[in-house]
């Protein structure tokens, strides 16, 4: 197991070396009968990959999408999977066994109870510069001080590295190209999901590039992620000035604003990809579920073998 835990905390380390972000999970307090003991790890990536193991089908599922959560709002959260055990002689049952833990039923057959600590791993702030002169200058200089990773990139290749599992939604762009490749490189970058677009223009040009871009068909759901012109409204003038203000938007952006879905204008409906287990109430991946019963309403689906046969019994005595 410690070879293990070492090859995990190896992943983690050159993780935080690539700027990826990402969850571990760690096993903090089980009551028997588990399979998974305290000390037990996994990492989760932002794109869902699991390495490691915190315990079989009933718990995996739950921790990835508590791990994907965290990722997705940057705070740590404990998670109880709370067994038959709980139920035990002169043990709490029920909700409030812990402050502040998010509890969910165990549905494996051991009927124990594991308790989880999730904690996300978020590379700095990335502050992404397009464009040229004093005002990303300045802007290069405060947010590295500010300790965001400042880049200053083509739109092509901000656009690529948004791109990456995990980068956008915590990313800041400022377009500043100060010339008609602005439409050009807004149009791809509000493409993306990045958390937050600016651009450097006068109140007048801004209005007259927005313009054009509703003529380019970009659609208003993108283009009211777009603030134009870029900064707060403090009176600035000077290029520091001014750079000043669009770091203190970025950070008031940062701290305040809740992470939203990305922004899509599906041409259909897609169908769902996940189910809830009538039996236990949990989250069930669709394409992946072993356990199924065909009813007249269509496919149920169930996290486990357990859960499918209380509801084909119950069923049948219907």
């Amino acid at each position: 197991m410690v070879s293990r835990v070492n090859d995990l905390l190896s992943l983690a380390a050159d993780l935080q070396r690539r700027g990826e972000p990402f969850a571990l999970a760690t096993v903090v307090r089980c009551e028997a009968p588990t399979s998974a003991k305290p000390g037990a790890k996994a990492l989760v990536r932002a794109d869902g990959t699991v390495s490691g193991w915190v315990g079989g089908a009933c718990a995996e599922p739950v921790v990835m999408r508590e791990a994907l959560a965290a990722i997705e709002d940057g705070r740590p959260r404990l998670i109880g999977l709370i067994g038959e055990s709980a139920h035990g002689p002169g043990r709490s049952a029920g909700p409030g066994r812990t402050p502040g833990m998010v509890e969910y039923p165990m549905t494996c057959h051991s009927g124990g109870t594991l308790e989880i600590y999730v904690e996300p791993y978020l590379p700095k702030p990335l502050l992404i510069l397009v464009g040229h002169g004093p005002v990303i200058e300045a802007l290069a200089r405060f947010g590295a001080a500010a300790e965001y990773v400042v880049q200053t990139l083509g739109a092509d290749d901000a656009a690529a590295l948004l791109g990456r599992a995990g980068v956008a939604r915590h990313a800041s762009v400022v377009v500043a190209t100060h010339a008609d490749s602005d439409e050009n490189a807004l149009q791809r970058i509000l493409a993306t999901d990045a958390g937050y677009v600016s651009l450097v223009a006068s109140r007048r040009r801004a209005a007259a590039i927005l313009d054009r871009l509703r003529e380019a068909g970009v659609g208003l759901e993108r283009l009211a992620r777009l603030k134009a012109p870029a900064g707060l409204d403090i009176g600035a003038e000077s290029p520091d000035e001014i750079a000043v203000s669009i770091l203190a938007e970025i950070i008031q952006h940062r701290r305040t604003a809740k992470p939203s879905a990305p922004v899509e204008t599906p041409a259909h409906v897609e169908p769902a990809t996940t189910a809830i287990d009538p039996i236990c109430g949990m989250t069930v991946d669709i394409a992946t579920a072993e356990h199924r019963s065909q009813t007249a309403a269509g496919v149920v689906y169930f996290c486990c073998g357990h859960c499918k046969t209380s509801f084909d019994r119950d069923a049948a005595r219907a």
